[in-house]
């Protein structure tokens, strides 16, 4: 962590629509001042200077729905299968290899195992693994025949859920995740078509055990999202005070109303990922569209896409994040959900690119300090050489990153592309040492 002067680049702040000609001046961990025009700093500002080469420079992507230790399962019992000290590693692999693709912060969704978040986050902030900014979730709370919940009668199963029955039992769960250090809660208030037994306009959480459980939560200082796809589980949700509500699919006309009335409160997500891999690239999984077709995803998909349209109507905070990390939605495509927005949900691309880096910022808790380019906030930072205003595909995979910064920190160094690239330091033309190795 030092001080850069980048100049000669196009910035995308995520506060303005449009990118425009500037500088940014970075020292220690935050921006310390943006310049629009050129040659507006000094070459003696900092310690190093970044030429961009006129390249666009944008804030680190967030990931709103994330599920880093969802490590490809086919099914959801498969993460049950996985052993721990495999799952560990694979975890700990795909922090990486997010943060290579531009992610520099990530909000978890849920974890598959307890404890699977809180040491990968450690490891990040305790400078041994390279990996975003991350809020860790413990395993989704759920009730006996629940999503999560994959047990049968003859049978013992494990998947991502943890069950609770009652509010007794859902406050015991809370204390417990809270307990082993994580940063969030999630619980699974309706089921989904990818569970038989509880399909997504299925309600399986009454509002006394959410309610239960939020309050809980709250107490210790916890922030609280939750998977709700029946109308009246977003109602419940909203009810009894959750965060961040994702899918709301099937939201009627009230359940909108009582979203926009928190708006300022609550953030949701479409987590769209899911359901488009599933309805438009499905065969390559074996979900042959006669499958499809009777899981009842098209029908889910047209309903996504008709309250999306309403929630940008409403002036909603959603976020990114597709449900990454299963077979059908491999994780690396994390940011196609930005196209997403704009082909399917009627987004601008710069709202879209808003709701990946500024909207996001302010569900990690940092208000105006993450996922924006102004003096006072964070330095993460991605300089890409292409323009995603025009082509929201350039942050799809990590090739057109020329450079990741994450918290005042080179992760990706700018010369990947051009051996001859250089930074000046003291006034002598110096190269900079590759970033760190992923662990």
């Amino acid at each position: 962590m030092g001080s850069y002067l980048i100049k000669n680049v196009r910035v995308f702040d995520a506060i303005d629509d449009s990118a425009y000609p500037g500088e940014v001046l970075i020292e220690g961990n935050k921006i310390k001042a943006v310049a629009r025009g050129r040659d507006q700093f000094g070459l003696d500002n900092a310690a190093e200077v970044i030429d961009g080469e006129g390249q666009f420079l944008m804030p680190g992507m967030v990931e709103g729905h994330c599920h880093l230790s969802f490590v490809g399962p086919a099914r959801n019992q498969d993460l049950g299968e996985i052993p721990p000290e495999e799952h560990l590693l694979r975890t700990c692999r795909n922090a990486t290899f997010i943060l290579n693709h531009g992610f520099t912060s990530c909000y978890s969704a849920a974890s598959a195992k307890l404890r699977l978040d809180v040491v990968v986050r450690q490891e990040i902030e305790d400078g041994y693994l390279a990996g975003p900014r991350y809020r860790a979730a413990g395993p989704e709370i759920t009730v006996t025949g629940g999503l999560g919940d994959e047990r049968k009668q003859h049978m013992h199963a494990e998947s991502f859920g943890m069950i609770a029955d009652g509010a007794d039992e859902i406050r015991r769960a809370v204390r417990i995740c809270c307990r082993e250090g994580v940063d969030n809660l999630k619980f699974n208030v309706s089921g989904d078509e990818f569970v038989g037994h509880a399909r997504a306009e299925v309600v399986s959480l009454s509002l006394e055990e959410l309610t239960a459980g939020v309050e809980t939560a709250h107490d210790w200082g916890k922030k609280v999202a939750c998977h709700s796809r029946a109308a009246e589980s977003v109602k419940r949700a909203v009810r009894a005070g959750v965060d961040c509500i994702y899918h709301c699919d099937f939201a009627d006309e009230e359940a909108l109303d009582m979203l926009e009335s928190v708006k300022d409160r609550v953030f949701v997500g479409p987590a769209f990922g899911l359901v488009h891999n599933s309805v438009f690239e499905g065969d390559v999984v074996g979900l042959t569209r006669d499958v499809v077709e009777r899981m009842g995803l098209p029908r889910k998909l047209e309903h996504t896409i008709r309250t999306y349209h309403e929630m940008r109507k409403r002036g909603m905070r959603v976020v990114v994040g597709g449900d990454y990390g299963f077979t059908v939605t491999p994780m690396g495509q994390n940011a196609r959900d930005i196209g997403h927005f704009v082909k399917f949900f009627g987004y601008s691309p710069a709202e879209a690119l808003k709701c990946a880096t500024a909207v996001g910022g302010k569900l990690m808790g940092f208000d105006d300090e993450l996922g924006v380019i102004k003096a006072g906030a964070l330095a993460d930072l991605l300089l890409v050489d292409a323009d995603p205003l025009l082509d929201q595909s350039v942050l799809v995979g990590p090739d057109h990153f020329m450079m990741i910064m994450k918290d005042g920190d080179i992760h990706k160094d700018p010369r990947s592309r051009h051996d001859n690239y250089q930074l000046r330091q003291g006034g002598h033309s110096s190269r900079l040492a590759t970033g760190p190795a992923p662990l």
